[in-house]
């Protein structure tokens, strides 16, 4: 889904990929890194990705932080994947939520001054690992629930004290939670 980021002159794609082959991706996204960037792309292992909306939260604090010159990386792709697993260290978030050799699902964000540099980017990445975008990676399953309540620490009192009637809302305003609370630990 593309979004306008006006505040900050951007266009975003948070997008994901079903049964992707990670070597391919790292090499998509190590070629892409030797360009010049008319774009900054980050793959996440979707598995860990609570929805559009954690990763929409992870680029919107990334990109505050270029704008408040807090940014602890050198890219916007590396200060989302920060705000995206709530770490401070690039290696620990990368660790917690970067893709695997064992990564079967991948979640991605694309950032540029262009939506039509964007469109062209995921093409080619489609072309290079050989599947088509598919946004119900992203979705919450009872099996995703389980496995990002445990990477980001998120206890079940925790979910009860927060959801109304619906579990899996109420994870993903923890996460959005977690995302945000990182920015005041400068």
């Amino acid at each position: 889904m593309l979004h306008h980021l006006e505040e900050y002159g951007k266009y975003a794609v948070i997008t994901g990929y079903r049964n992707v082959s990670f070597a391919l991706a790292e090499a998509f996204l190590k070629a892409n890194r030797k360009q010049p960037m008319l774009v900054d792309i980050q793959f996440f292992d979707a598995d860990l990705i609570a929805t559009q909306e954690h990763l929409y939260f992870a680029v919107l604090n990334a990109l505050q932080a270029f704008r408040g010159k807090t940014a602890v990386s050198k890219t916007v792709a590396v200060e989302t994947m920060l705000y995206a697993s709530a770490k401070r260290q690039i290696q620990k978030a990368i660790d917690q939520i970067g893709i695997k050799p064992q990564t079967n699902n991948m979640a991605v964000v694309a950032l540029s001054d262009e939506p039509s540099v964007i469109e062209a980017v995921l093409q080619a990445l489609s072309a290079a690992i050989g599947c088509e975008p598919d946004d119900t990676v992203l979705e919450l399953t009872k099996e995703k629930q389980e496995k990002i309540s445990k990477v980001f620490q998120i206890s079940p009192k925790e979910l009860e004290a927060q959801a109304n009637s619906d579990m899996g809302e109420a994870l993903v305003d923890s996460v959005v939670e977690q995302v945000a609370l990182l920015s005041t630990q400068i």
